[in-house]
């Protein structure tokens, strides 16, 4: 139903999403150049959008800050109706894997906390010299690049 009106979905101009979103028009332009949103135009180069597009974009916002990417999203969104205006269970059935995701985002943040103690809390800033976080290069054993915050567990110091 993306783009065309209806009785329950009412056309907005760019202007009234960017308004009640606060989101800007090049970011609306932007979301519908990925096929995230999409709107119409009706006889001028103004676009209107269905009302409905507010809750896309409040998902869009809320996705990117649990860390999904646009691609990402797009995908979740692909799976919504479009012969009708989703429903609240549809956007909950969208949301139900974000637990796992918000869950991983807390072991990232709590592992780079305690990294930060450690690390650049000694001011060395060296991974291969650090007495703290990487005596004797031990990281360096298990191959090149960010190893440490790639994988789950960083195997323990010998």
């Amino acid at each position: 139903m993306a783009g065309r009106a209806s009785h329950k979905d009412p056309l907005l101009p760019i202007g009234e999403i960017s308004k009640r979103s606060g989101v800007a028009a090049s970011a609306l332009r932007y979301y519908e150049s990925l096929g995230l949103i999409s709107s119409s135009r009706q006889g001028t180069s103004r676009r209107y959008f269905p009302r409905s597009t507010l809750r896309r974009v409040a998902f869009i916002i809320f996705a990117q800050k649990i860390g999904y990417s646009l691609e990402e999203i797009g995908q979740q969104l692909a799976c919504l109706p479009t012969d009708k205006l989703p429903t609240n269970r549809d956007w909950q059935a969208l949301s139900r894997g974000w637990k796992q995701q918000v869950a991983q985002r807390i072991r990232e943040l709590q592992r780079l906390d305690m990294d930060l103690d450690h690390c650049i809390g000694c001011g060395c800033l060296s991974l291969q010299r650090c007495k703290l976080a990487n005596p004797n290069d031990l990281a360096g054993n298990y191959g090149a690049g960010p190893l440490r915050w790639l994988a789950d567990e960083m195997p323990e110091h010998e």
